[in-house]
């Protein structure tokens, strides 16, 4: 197989018959910066996570088979440019631009839910940005067509996303999709997990403060309360590259335990 592409979190080798190879590494990233430290384990959990969603939701996808503890295959097709983002709670960057948003209720606490999910898309950059339907079709990411059906199956998946989490006593705060093009049709690609998800116990939930995070955040968490992510805000804004800062090794150990937690916890089985 070929490196047909390295990312953050993933290499992708292309097989040569029409199908990609995604292997997942132990790397991890956040803020769109990658750090040295991998988290052990990681890997194979976001495989296992990539083939339950896949599997479960009963929506067209890409997806063909898990390769191995750590690989799954798909099926080569044309990504659509759109990072599809749905939001069923006020969490992430949506609370910090959400001041005359007419779709968030005005004065709402950190962390409430929504009065329904919305469709919040984003552009695919080095540092994505949030843009709206006008935006999109305007920069000649989509046409209006396309976007309206990208919005109706982002909401559609998140809701049947949300069941399954709520059945197993979890919240799901947000999510994150990508879409390509594969016979003509629109289908869903990338990856599912929570690298690309929010995911909060319903015990514990409460509007108006940080969530118990059973995701990505948890390092997310640790990068604001150190200052890092405000470090890395102002490196950018200098026009520098922000530097990593070594991750603590509870911090590493926390994500990867919070990820084994959600996966037993959503599946009924062990990583």
């Amino acid at each position: 197989m070929r490196l047909a592409g390295s990312g953050k979190v993933k290499d992708v080798y292309d097989a040569g018959d029409g199908t990609l190879v995604f292997r997942f590494s132990d790397r991890i990233s956040a803020y769109d910066v990658g750090f040295g430290q991998p988290v052990p384990g990681k890997g194979r959990a976001l495989c296992r996570f990539a083939e339950f969603w896949f599997g479960r939701l009963g929506v067209p996808s890409h997806f063909v088979g898990r390769e191995s503890e750590t690989e799954i295959r798909v099926r080569r097709m044309e990504m659509i440019p759109l990072e599809c983002v749905v939001r069923g709670y006020l969490y992430g960057s949506l609370a910090e631009r959400a001041a005359g948003d007419p779709r968030v209720p005005a004065g709402a606490p950190l962390a409430s839910r929504l009065p329904s999910p919305i469709f919040d898309p984003s552009t695919k950059a080095e540092h994505d940005e949030p843009v709206d339907r006008d935006g999109a079709v305007s920069a000649g990411l989509v046409d209006g067509p396309l976007y309206d059906e990208l919005a109706a199956r982002s909401l559609d998946i998140y809701g049947r996303m949300s069941a399954v989490a709520a059945g197993a006593g979890f919240i799901l705060a947000d999510l994150k999709l990508e879409f390509g093009m594969l016979d003509g049709a629109v289908t869903l690609g990338d990856s599912i997990g929570p690298d690309e998800y929010r995911l909060w116990p319903a015990s514990s939930y409460g509007p108006g403060r940080v969530q118990e995070a059973y995701d990505k955040q948890v390092l997310r968490d640790w990068l604001r309360s150190a200052g890092h992510k405000e470090a890395f805000d102002e490196a950018r804004a200098a026009g520098r590259e922000p530097v990593p800062p070594e991750i603590p090794q509870d911090v590493i150990s926390l994500v990867y335990a919070r990820y084994a937690e959600s996966y037993r916890r959503l599946t009924g089985r062990d990583l």
